[in-house]
């Protein structure tokens, strides 16, 4: 066993890593048996890449920066507990020449790799890595030695005198889906079909009932696949399964209903939509997935796919002093994330933010979100009328849906209030149109409207197999370009084991952006129809949807497929 030699603190300042000042602070604020390392990171003085090569210097061990997932073995992880590897943050690598390399990040913390030598029964060859690089690798690496595919989910032993206890078992999920020792069949196979949606990205679980067969599809990038359909007999475990997880009355099979399910997968906070309807073949689910840490990423401006123009415009907008910005766009098109990415992007502690959605689908620190409950008659318009009274700087209204909610958010611009919200048409121009045709006046419309953010979403082409080629004339026609328009860069899907033979991996947002000018408000205030918005639009120069997204099909992000299936209503 490796042994200190050198202070970690004098190696720390040797390396300027640090200075006096953080340790004499760091030693003021260390509490009984916590390391003094600790402190210096929790004060964020020092990062953790460098407490690992302090301590691989301190021990005379070898630092490792990364850890390749490819290279784990999964053999030897299986072999050691979640819970053991995560409390002592060690995780086995690989085995050469009978020895067992271990990535550790505590050389101090002996003990368990002295566990790890009767287990595997051979030397432990010891590894310095960060710990939060291990915690990452961890969550990877269980998820792969537990990755449950859909061949596999068929072959669930689903013994008969075992589906009725199913039926009414309180199962408490635990911390992490994946730490869950449940044998119980019905159980592993939601928890299976569970974390497998997970990896796979799924935004959409469907579980749906017919005469005689039972299906579970995957939406993954705004389309469905077929996963598996298990045996129509199991269908009401399976469905009182998941109203316990997501708190529903399961003896309630006539009525629809909804809730909510949050759980650890792979280490990674997942909040689950239940949906329950009922149909003439029994109750459908749909489960809605949210990844939290991944919508942290998602609702940023700059990760959203705005073109630079676009963008510059957009964040000069968003910080007005009054008016209303509006998203428009079909279901699913990522309007909500939209504007949540401004909210976030101008949120501040000088700002009193609030929202009133239906429902709530991210949770913003320093805003305050109400929930839509028609039951009690809190409907947008009534929440909106609240809302004026709690002396808001910044409002967003989840959807205008009625004339009535589109006067107070109109009425709220104009007396000094920035309004956000969405409103479903198939372009930024009908916007404004279906406003004046909802009964609101149009000076009101054209005094008050700041700009229309209309947008899609279209799937990117997977970068391990997009294939360059040579499109014809009448394909780049048919998404506005000419000839020889840099037509080298465009690619098409091929399919690969990362992409799951589809070609594509990931989503990313087209947009077009109309700021209303004056005459834009001179259109409006005429009561010009879409048509005559657009040509004007058109004729100033402003990017449309599908000139926007023959940008990303010249810059290999997408293909001319992809954008004429997101895009045709536009094109025809």
């Amino acid at each position: 066993m490796a042994t200190a030699r050198n202070s970690i603190e004098s190696i720390l300042l040797d390396r300027s890593w640090v200075s006096a000042q953080d340790l004499d602070k760091a030693r003021k604020q260390k509490k009984p048996g916590q390391e003094l390392a600790d402190v210096l990171v929790e004060m964020k003085v020092l990062d953790t890449q460098r407490l690992a090569r302090a301590l691989a210097q301190e021990y005379h061990l070898p630092f490792q920066a990364l850890i390749d997932e490819n290279t784990v073995d999964l053999a030897l992880v299986s072999k050691v507990p979640i819970n053991f590897a995560k409390k002592n943050r060690l995780l086995p690598l690989s085995t050469t020449d009978g020895s067992v390399t271990v990535a550790i990040a505590d050389p101090a913390n002996y003990e368990p790799l002295d566990d790890l030598h009767l287990l595997f029964g051979a030397q432990i060859s010891t590894v310095i890595v960060p710990g939060n690089v291990i915690g990452d690798a961890i969550n990877r690496a269980y998820d792969q030695a537990s990755a449950t595919t859909a061949e596999d989910l068929k072959n669930i032993d689903l013994q008969e005198g075992q589906l009725d206890a199913v039926a009414s078992e309180l199962a408490q999920e635990t911390q992490d889906l994946l730490e869950s020792d449940d044998s119980a069949p019905i159980i592993k196979l939601v928890n299976g079909i569970l974390s497998q949606a997970v990896k796979d990205r799924a935004s959409d679980i469907h579980i749906e009932a017919f005469e005689k067969e039972l299906m579970v599809r995957f939406r993954v990038d705004g389309m469905l696949y077929d996963m598996l359909s298990p045996p129509k007999r199991i269908q009401p475990a399976i469905t009182s399964r998941v109203k316990i997880m997501a708190g529903l009355n399961i003896a309630e099979k006539r009525l629809p209903q909804d809730g909510r399910i949050r759980l650890k997968i792979a280490g990674r906070d997942i909040d689950i939509r239940v949906s329950c309807v009922p149909t003439a073949f029994g109750e459908r689910l749909v489960l809605r997935l949210l990844d939290r840490a991944q919508a942290a990423v998602d609702i940023n401006l700059d990760h959203l796919g705005f073109s630079g123009d676009n963008l510059a415009r957009l964040d000069r907008l968003i910080r007005q002093s009054h008016g209303i910005i509006l998203a428009t766009g079909p279901t699913g098109s990522g309007k909500s994330t939209t504007l949540y990415a401004c909210l976030s992007r101008i949120n501040s502690p000088e700002k009193n933010i609030i929202t009133i959605e239906d429902p709530i689908e991210y949770q913003l620190r320093g805003v305050g979100q109400i929930q839509v409950n028609p039951k009690i008659d809190l409907t947008f318009a009534n929440g909106l009328r609240s809302i004026l009274r709690q002396d808001p700087d910044v409002i967003m209204v989840g959807e205008i849906r009625d004339a009535e909610t589109a006067e107070i958010a109109i009425q709220s611009a104009l007396t000094g209030h920035l309004v956000f919200s969405t409103i479903h048409t198939n372009d930024s121009f009908g916007a404004v149109t279906r406003l004046v045709e909802m009964g609101i006046e149009p000076f009101l419309v054209s005094s008050s409207v700041l700009a229309v953010i209309a947008q899609r979403l279209i799937r990117r082409l997977c970068p391990d197999c997009r294939e360059r080629y040579i499109p014809s004339d009448v394909e780049l026609a048919r998404i506005g370009l000419k000839p020889g328009d840099a037509a080298a860069k465009i690619c098409r899907p091929k399919g690969c084991r990362n992409c799951r033979n589809t070609g594509y991996r990931g989503r990313m947002a087209i947009q077009e952006l109309m700021i209303v000018d004056d005459d834009i408000r001179t259109l409006i205030m005429q009561k010009a129809d879409a048509a005559t918005i657009r040509r004007h639009c058109t004729s100033k120069g402003m990017k449309l949807l599908r000139q926007d997204g023959a940008a990303r099909a010249l810059n290999s992000e997408t293909s001319i497929e992809e954008l004429l299936r997101v895009t045709q209503e536009d094109i025809a």
